[in-house]
């Protein structure tokens, strides 16, 4: 935009020297015109199509994400291109808005005098935060621009800016709301869209970085909750805060909304495919007699947590009206957003990691005085790296934004550190497949074997004030599970520990027999309320790690120091509580020997882990410092795979009444697809298959989601919600030209699959997506190759 910047010159301008009253509400998309001071009727406009974005030549990576149909897409692509149902004549064709016509008739809100804007950007330095997380009360009106001035950028026009390189972007250029106010989520949403047009990581960044950069110079304090939405999050993950909103609420949501009748917004979703365009589509064809007040971020999320929030006999309806109340305000590409964020899954490709690199670029480029251009490369790097360590460290974003605002990048990691009270994602092991493997890849390094026990991973936090919480490996709060567990813990610790977090296992144990107990069995405890008078299946607490001790934290120190504290700072318990059972030996034979024993103790094989060298606890983070090895590792394609069933076949013969196979899938972060990689139907026992198919009928969708992909002769009967995890054993994995797990990572057009896949069993302490990834699947496929299994190409699946 040549002339944005005179414009934006014109405007301060003309907000300094003018003296009249100021119309408060949310800028049209098109241009507003003013007479004399007093905003004036204005005639019926056209809301102009979606943005088209600014691109810049030559400098940045842009490439445009793979637009190419899916499945689903060509079956509907006829049906897009008709007019889809409407309440005023106007359509959706190709899933663009149409033109509509508006009452865009605004009152005045407000009166006085246009405040003077610092021409000079607010440093991180500037930002001034309560202690306390929460949102603060700022007006949650958004104002016109000055008066007095016969046009104005659109709001198309401001966040254009958004696509420039990060050095190039002025924040003040990007911002149509004035500071101090409230977040307009018709500015993030339009950032949504943008991203999603993006395939490079680099320029996704960018305009996130921009984003983030914008907030701070106008609005500080919506930094957290603009952060929450672009993470898809509501709160951090160990509050256990879900909205658990399906596609069924939000199909009846949206019929109520725009005055559809279920089946009128099912046959839409089957045409578009999307609910989140569905609800966008029907945005465009109603008629309003006036526009509402514009949305915030801080509205969308303090909404999304109220809904949360909801309990008890009527709490579906409040959710609905909840959600309505978000859509009847939103505009243009607002109501596709804040469907998929009550979805759960914004898929524009936006990883987590992403996120955190954007808000530490906005804090480097925000300083003052501003970093020199040498160093700034650097400086980007490293704030990088700082924030990606504190948020694996500490992964609450409620504590990390307003330091971060209050102190800078640089002493983050000085206020923001691991604590009880806040899980750490647990380090995983990799899988190997031979002992030589090991001690191929452990010359020189000292290393311990450890039993690989079968149960659920656990994170115990033991607090100063003597209160204790359990944590799952999905940081899920899992107290009210193990009341046995947590009540025993003052038991188990010596008298001097004060406060700990102990990484363990707890699996189900027979105290009579003085075994272990199959995970099947563990299982079968409720997840949530469970009294000690009601337990039927005792467990025993397995030590191995040790994360924090009496103030100090323990993430840095190697495994051989962590270790130790943890021998001296508890007490063993028979058949109660027990320090993983382990040896350190860099003999073949002796290793050998030590599986076979694991095994033999029904446990699934060992872990190996380094003790001195590169022996750090690294959280969320499968390293190759520590390496898992199970006894059919030796015999098959190695580690098992956790997917997620999307679909199924209807049985026959004997199956009839059961689904007779299931579609399953593995997860791309990159894309947050669920590709699918295999059916399966080997493995299921009657009971099994029978408990399944119940489970799953709960779950049934009408079309497959936008965001499964899969190949088009599969010929799937039934789709599912993505709710549950199985684990899976296969022979070895090829490429296919049906499925789509990893596709563009091994074979440019293909996927791989599963070759004999079977059932091992359920995997509750999973959700979806932390199933396994699509890298994960083509690591393993290129490990394979490299120690010469097959790698014959499927023909058919």
């Amino acid at each position: 935009m040549s002339g944005t910047r005179s414009i934006n010159d014109m405007l301060m301008q003309a907000a300094r020297s003018k003296k009249g009253a100021v119309a408060a509400g949310r800028p049209p998309a098109s241009h507003i015109a003013v007479e004399k001071g007093k905003t004036e009727k204005k005639k019926e406009q056209k809301v102009s199509a979606p943005h088209e974005k600014m691109k810049e030549s030559g400098e940045r990576e842009s490439g445009r994400k793979d637009k190419s149909p899916s499945t689903l897409e060509k079956s509907a692509v006829a049906k897009i291109n008709e007019p889809c149902e409407k309440d005023n004549g106007t359509a959706v064709q190709n899933g663009i808005e149409a033109p509509m016509e508006i009452d865009s008739t605004r009152e005045d809100k407000e009166n006085g005098t246009i405040e003077e804007q610092k021409d000079s950007d607010m440093g991180l330095e500037e930002a001034k935060l309560p202690d306390s997380p929460d949102i603060p009360k700022i007006s949650e009106k958004i104002s016109l621009p000055p008066v007095g001035v016969s046009e104005v950028p659109s709001i198309t026009e401001c966040v254009s800016n958004l696509t420039k390189r990060q050095l190039e972007f002025d924040p003040k250029a990007a911002a149509f709301w004035k500071k101090g106010e409230h977040v307009p989520f018709a500015f993030l949403a339009h950032a949504f869209d943008m991203i999603s047009c993006e395939s490079g990581r680099i320029a996704m960044t960018d305009i996130l970085t921009n984003v983030f950069r914008t907030i701070i110079f106008t609005t500080p304090e919506d930094l957290l909750p603009t952060v929450y939405l672009t993470a898809n999050k509501v709160a951090p993950p160990h509050h256990g805060v879900e909205l658990g909103i399906g596609d069924a609420t939000i199909i009846k949501t949206i019929g109520e909304t725009f005055g559809k009748s279920d089946a009128q917004v099912k046959s839409q979703l089957k045409a578009l495919g999307d609910l989140g365009l569905v609800a966008k589509a029907c945005r465009v064809n109603q008629r309003l007699m006036r526009k509402p007040l514009a949305l915030t971020c801080a509205k969308v999320l303090k909404t999304f947590k109220e809904i949360a929030k909801e309990t008890g006999k009527n709490s579906q309806e409040n959710r609905r009206n909840k959600i309505k109340s978000l859509l009847v305000a939103a505009m243009d590409c607002e109501p596709l957003f804040i469907v998929r964020l009550a979805q759960g899954n914004l898929r524009i490709g936006l990883a987590e990691q992403t996120v955190l690199v954007a808000l530490a670029h906005a804090a480097v480029l925000t300083e003052k005085p501003p970093v020199a251009a040498a160093q700034l490369p650097g400086r980007l790097e490293q704030a990088a790296q700082i924030i990606k360590q504190v948020y694996s460290n500490l992964p609450d974003f409620d504590q990390i934004v307003p330091a971060l605002l209050r102190v800078g990048i640089q002493d983050l990691s000085e206020v923001c550190h691991f604590t009880p009270g806040v899980p750490v994602g647990p380090m995983l092991a990799k899988a190997t497949k031979s002992i030589s493997d090991i001690l191929d890849k452990f010359q020189d390094i000292e290393f311990t074997c450890e039993y690989k026990y079968d149960g659920e991973r656990a994170q115990v936090h033991y607090m100063d004030n003597g209160s204790v919480e359990i944590y799952s490996r999905n940081a899920e709060c899992t107290t009210g599970k193990f009341p046995d567990v947590a009540g025993a813990m003052t038991r188990y610790k010596k008298d001097d520990v004060k406060s700990f977090v102990l990484d363990c296992e707890i699996v189900a144990y027979d105290r009579e027999a003085d075994h272990i107990l199959p995970f099947q069995i563990l299982s079968t405890r409720a997840r949530k309320g469970v009294t000690l008078s009601s337990i039927k299946v005792q467990v025993c607490v397995f030590a191995f790690d040790l994360l924090y001790l009496n103030g100090k934290e323990l993430l840095q120190e190697p495994l051989r120091v962590r270790r130790e504290y943890l021998y001296q700072s508890f007490v063993e318990v028979p058949k109660e509580f027990s320090f993983a059972k382990a040896i350190t030996s860099t003999d073949l034979e002796e290793i050998q020997a030590f599986l076979q024993d694991a095994v033999n103790h029904s446990c699934e094989g060992l872990i190996i882990k380094t003790l001195d060298k590169e022996a750090t606890y690294e959280p969320a983070k499968r390293s190759n410092n520590w390496l898992k090895l199970k006894k059919d590792y030796m015999d098959s394609v190695g580690d098992s795979f956790d997917l997620v069933p999307i679909g199924a076949f209807h049985g026959r013969g004997k199956r009839t009444g059961v689904y007779g196979a299931f579609l399953l899938a593995c997860y791309d972060e990159d894309t947050e697809e669920y590709q699918s990689i295999c059916k399966i139907g080997t493995g299921f026992s009657e009971a099994v298959l029978e408990e399944r198919s119940a489970s799953l009928r709960a779950n049934v969708i009408p079309t497959p989601k936008q965001y499964y992909r899969f190949g088009e002769t599969l010929g799937v009967d039934v789709w599912f919600e993505p709710v549950e995890v199985w684990e899976v054993k296969a022979a070895d994995l090829s490429i296919s030209p049906v499925h789509r797990a990893a596709i563009g990572k091994v074979d440019p057009s293909k996927g791989i699959s599963l070759r004999f896949p079977r059932l091992l069993r359920l995997r509750t302490d999973k959700s979806p997506e932390l199933a396994t990834t699509a890298e994960q699947v083509a690591e393993m496929y290129r490990a394979q190759k490299i120690n010469g299994q097959s790698q014959r190409d499927e023909e058919e699946d």
